[in-house]
């Protein structure tokens, strides 16, 4: 009895833990999945980017409405929107590669929103906005989050297939027609979504943490990309628990708890995942240098 009050007391007792779990489990279904195709992509260092992105968006709405759930989240898009198209028409147009031009906008992206909301807000504003409230989600926060993650995960299985033809095989599908440059306009605009939802949740600094590490850590254990997006998806949602477990009986921030759950997570796999860990490695090296060592006795 001890141990189900230790484990699930604070979400039974407190109304905050119960939406800030809802929120922080809607926002790693959806987040999870998008990471994995970032790393298949291998463009892993875009969500970090297109999450600075959203930031002078976010400034815009608060500077003209305040803490305006809609008014930030309408900045943030239209923001995050224009930034994936200036850097992708850049890498077109010049011999500038992809990711060297989205690490560009994203700082001067990075510098202005913080410049912006530093006019009128307080510290207090520019920290809710960059690390998120997700002890504070109220029932519009957690709305949109739930319903960008399920239009998200509903038309990543629309796409599920020329998706992944279009991460592993860009050429094959631009040669077929358009239908590459739609299937990565689709994508780019869930990645904004779901990071403009996440920003109310772990703000525009943490939110790609939720993406990248539970998808990074799925990589060592499953190889199809569907059941990484599902391991994704749980890794995500197991370190959502704990971190905001840890954050309320060691009365720390919750949002850096929740990214250092998913990094642990990480870690681990890094360490003992069968497929490319540490450990594996080691054992493999042993193993052929045993099996050389028996060849290199026999007379």
């Amino acid at each position: 009895m001890w141990l189900f009050d230790l484990m699930f007391g604070p979400f039974i007792d407190y109304g905050f833990m119960r939406r800030a779990l809802a929120g922080a489990l809607a926002l790693a279904f959806a987040a999870g999945p998008l990471g994995v195709f970032l790393v298949l992509r291998r463009m892993s260092l875009m969500g970090d980017a297109m999450a600075h992105a959203i930031l002078p968006g976010v400034a815009v709405g608060f500077l003209t409405a305040g803490l305006s759930l809609s008014a930030m989240t309408i900045g943030g898009m239209i923001t995050g929107l224009v930034v994936a198209l200036l850097a992708g028409a850049v890498a077109r147009l010049t011999p500038q590669r992809e990711d060297a031009s989205f690490a560009a906008f994203y700082l001067v992206s990075l510098g202005l929103g913080v410049l912006l909301v530093s006019l009128r807000g307080s510290n207090m504003d520019l920290i809710h906005v960059l690390f998120g409230t997700v002890l504070g989600l109220d029932d519009g926060s957690l709305l949109l989050v739930s319903t960008t993650s399920s239009i998200t995960l509903l038309m990543l299985a629309l796409i599920f297939r020329p998706l992944v033809v279009e991460c592993l095989d860009p050429l094959f599908l631009r040669g077929e027609g358009r239908t590459g440059s739609l299937i990565h306009m689709v994508f780019l605009v869930l990645l904004v979504m779901t990071l403009v939802a996440g920003f109310q949740v772990l703000g525009t600094l943490m939110v790609v943490g939720i993406m990248m590490l539970p998808a990074t850590a799925a990589r060592f254990w499953v190889r199809s990309v569907g059941r990484q997006m599902v391991l994704a998806a749980v890794i995500g949602s197991v370190a959502s628990y704990t971190g905001l477990l840890f954050s309320y009986y060691a009365n720390v921030p919750a949002s850096p708890s929740i990214i250092l759950s998913a990094g642990a997570v990480y870690f681990i796999s890094v360490l003992f995942g069968p497929l490319g860990g540490l450990l594996q490695a080691a054992t493999q090296a042993y193993a052929r240098h045993h099996r050389l060592s028996q060849i290199s006795e026999r007379p």
